[in-house]
């Protein structure tokens, strides 16, 4: 979303202006796609956009590692891992010397926007840059290296920060660049050597990167279900080793053929001194006498093609940080442009820095025993979460609520569903309650497919796709009698009901039904599950980002066919059913030139448009061409009359192909984000669900009345929050028709879409990105 102070033409904004775009420090999966955006979103503006290769000591050496870039010069950037500019560890910028000459060079190119893609360090040298701007043109005037007017010309230095790492340790932004792609790797280590450990009953001890920050091996235990993890921000109480072996020999006792364990590279003990994996390893031998093996990952997690949602994270970073630029003055602050929830913020640079520097890696407190979390609210959610489904011991003797709650999949099958069911039925068990496991949806619940369900009963579910449960499409609208029954007859207390649009529709219908049947006047709540991530009252949906990567890696794909062939403009058709959520961040993520949605209506003149777009590009260096179509975003014009127009007006110039992706996107295995969204997810719905069946007690029994619209809700994410939303208040927000939401947050992308192809559009810039606070931000809650 292009935000600014005004409403701008933005197609003018960048006239006369420069900008240089560099990346620093380690490199991070997604950094090509930030340059990729800062690149063509400048020349959109009309600004010119030179490369600095080789980070800060490009910026010193200037000559040739300073070069204008061109639209052509970024393009097949988007999938590839690393930095195509080059990345390097600059000592020379350290010193004032260095960056005399980095100025210097800065100045005879006309450069006075700096865009910098980096961790903490490569930031902190920005601003120290910045900072000294002044004083370096006064010396490079007195020494004679630029004239005076060179100097009044450059003036003041624009600085904007991207925050590029896989560690995800920077404060005030949810998610850095690469951190997302890092997890990727991960999990397909985790989830190779799980089947090996499996086979011959190992313990296995992983080591993960992070630096002193513990979120890629918080992330990564969350989402494997992993049975113990040193993280530096949280070291383990005196006495850890005699309580990870319980630990790890509780798992083996209730029919578990395998242990895993993760360790980050900077954890440590209550004294500070390193606990390694190799320290972990020889105390389950020697203590337990398992076969252990230890397995250190290593720059395997750097590498690899980016995920969707770094591609996607990227480019929006990317274009947010040209608008920053271009609106600067000589007041305004060096900024980074941050991740919030889903929305795009800007955050003073050096507030973030400080934070960074003065807390790092973490904050002690001797009398409390507390850790002080400087990673925000997402971190603390994420550990306490991991912790409670981890660390609790699983007893007989536990006090028993006396509730019984169900839960239940109800329409397509989407990656994550087992990871929420299995936090559901954890999290359930420790609040005391008996869980139930409806097979087959509302259809299973009317016949009876319901069975109790016990911690072994989900383990492993987590990595696991598709519905362990089942799950069917079926409204519970002409089996109300039946459900009523079934719900007496097992004594159910609340249902939780994990699915997409038939799941917020199914529960609509469960609860106008309870005026008719007193058995549904128990609480209920929907957790959205589905790869259209079409259901009203939230952002995401879990299931969404693994079928979005899946569409992403099959156009990647797709194009490297092109790339040999040339001339080639491919037709690609996505699911979503009406939503086209899923074609237009998969045109975000995989490059594409048009992504043809529901939403967006058009019409013939639209369509060849398109088709002239294409044939001019096919003049260009780039000699091939992607369309996303969704579903069924038109009656008229299908996948099949969009292929023959194409192969009709192209003829001669390009030849097209098509592809129906079909279910394989409700397929595979979830990806990180969604194992973590769906196992966080489960856990507050189920503590919310405790609240709600106490509240709706009789007097003081365990019959449930509850006949309020807040006992019927759904859980969504909402901008930067996690919320609970009464069903009949997303009523009026739902276009039941289409099974859409009224209002979605990703249309406003859209135009960036075009722009990022080369279509010469206008650009609305008037919605305000205005600089926020570190403090402010921190105290907020994020959606990973």
């Amino acid at each position: 979303m292009l935000r600014g102070s005004k409403h701008h033409d933005a197609q003018t904004l960048g006239i006369g202006k420069a900008i240089a775009v560099l990346t620093s420090g380690g490199d991070a999966q997604g950094m090509n796609a930030a340059v990729r955006a800062v690149v063509r979103v400048g020349i959109y503006t009309g600004a010119k956009v030179f490369f600095v290769h080789e980070g800060y000591q490009g910026l010193v050496d200037g000559g040739e590692n300073i070069r204008e870039a061109t639209w052509e010069s970024v393009s097949m950037m988007l999938q590839l891992g690393g930095t195509v500019i080059g990345s390097a560890r600059c000592q020379d910028f350290r010193c004032r010397e260095g960056r005399l000459k980095a100025a210097c060079n800065l100045i005879k190119k006309g450069i006075t926007n700096l865009c910098v893609i980096g961790g903490d360090g490569s930031l902190t040298g920005a601003d120290t840059f910045r900072a000294e701007w002044s004083g370096l043109l006064a010396d490079l005037v007195k020494a004679g290296k630029i004239t005076s007017d060179e100097a009044a010309k450059s003036s003041y230095l624009n600085i904007v920060g991207l925050v590029g790492s896989i560690d995800n340790d920077f404060c005030g932004t949810d998610m850095t660049i690469g951190t997302d792609s890092a997890l990727h790797r991960i999990m397909e280590i985790v989830d190779a050597i799980t089947t090996t450990a499996q086979s011959h009953q190992r313990t296995f001890v992983l080591e993960v990167m992070g630096r002193h920050c513990g979120y890629l091996a918080m992330v990564t235990a969350l989402a494997c279900g992993a049975d113990w993890v040193f993280i530096p921000e949280s070291p383990p109480e005196e006495n850890w080793e005699e309580h990870l072996c319980r630990r790890l020999s509780e798992t083996r006792g209730r029919g578990s053929r395998l242990n895993i364990i993760i360790v980050a590279e900077g954890a440590i003990d209550l004294n500070g001194k390193p606990i390694t994996s190799e320290d972990v390893k020889k105390l389950v031998v020697k203590r337990l006498g398992y076969d252990t093996r230890v397995t250190v990952l290593g720059h395997v997690q750097r590498g690899g093609t980016p995920s969707a949602f770094d591609r996607i994270l990227g480019s929006r970073m990317g274009v947010e940080a040209v608008m920053a630029l271009l609106e600067g003055t000589p007041d305004t602050p060096a900024c980074v442009v941050s991740l919030s929830g889903n929305q795009a913020i800007r955050l003073p640079l050096m507030e973030c820095v400080q934070v960074v520097r003065r807390c790092s890696p973490y904050k002690f407190s001797l009398d409390r025993k507390v850790y002080l979390w400087t990673s925000g609210k997402s971190f603390e959610n994420n550990w306490n979460v991991y912790r409670t489904l981890a660390h609790l011991s699983i007893v007989s003797h536990l006090l028993q609520s006396g509730y019984n709650l169900a839960v239940l999949n109800v329409g397509a099958p989407a990656a994550g569903m087992n990871a929420a069911v299995r936090s559901t039925v954890r999290i359930g068990i420790i609040q005391g309650h008996r869980m139930f496991a409806v097979h087959d949806g509302f259809e299973g619940l009317a016949k009876g497919q319901i069975e109790e369900i016990g911690w072994g009963g989900v383990g492993g579910w987590t990595g696991q796709g598709g519905s362990r449960l089942g799950t069917k499409r079926v409204l519970p609208k002409k089996y109300l009698e039946e459900i009523s029954a079934n719900i007496s007859n097992f004594n159910l207390h609340g249902l939780i009901i994990i699915g997409g649009f038939e799941a917020f529709t199914g529960s609509l219908e469960l609860m106008e039904a309870r005026s008719k049947y007193e058995e549904l006047c128990i609480p209920l709540v929907v957790i959205p599950a589905t790869v259209s991530n079409n259901v009203p009252g939230s952002d995401f949906s879990i299931g969404a980002d693994t079928a979005l990567n899946t569409i992403t890696t099959t156009c990647d794909r797709i194009k490297q066919s092109a790339a040999g062939t040339k001339r080639r403009v491919f037709i690609i058709e996505t699911m979503g059913g009406y939503c086209g959520y899923l074609a237009t961040m998969a045109g975000f993520a995989a490059g594409a030139d048009a992504a043809y949605i529901y939403e967006e209506q058009f019409s013939i003149h639209d369509l060849q448009v398109n088709v002239e777009h294409l044939t001019e590009k096919m003049k260009t260096t780039v000699k091939r061409g992607l369309i996303l179509r969704n579903e069924k975003c038109s009656e008229n014009y299908t996948t099949e009359f969009i292929f023959n127009l194409y192969s009709e007006e192209g003829k001669g110039i390009f030849d097209s192909r098509k592809n129906v992706l079909g279910h394989m996107q409700q397929g595979g295995t979830p990806t990180p984000f969604d194992r973590n969204f769906g196992t966080k997810m489960g856990a507050k719905a189920v503590l919310w669900m405790t609240g709600k069946v106490k509240e709706c007690s009789r007097h003081g029994t365990r019959r449930i009345f509850a006949n309020t619209a807040d006992s019927a809700c759904l859980l969504g994410m909402r901008k930067r929050s996690l919320v609970f939303q009464p069903l009949v208040d997303l009523k009026d927000e739902s276009d039941f028709e289409h099974r859409l939401p009224k209002h979605q947050w990703w249309l406003k992308l859209r135009p960036i879409l075009k722009i990022l192809a080369k279509y010469n559009i206008n650009l609305d810039t008037s919605e305000t990105a205005h600089l926020e606070h570190i403090t402010r931000k921190t105290s907020g809650e994020s959606h990973i």
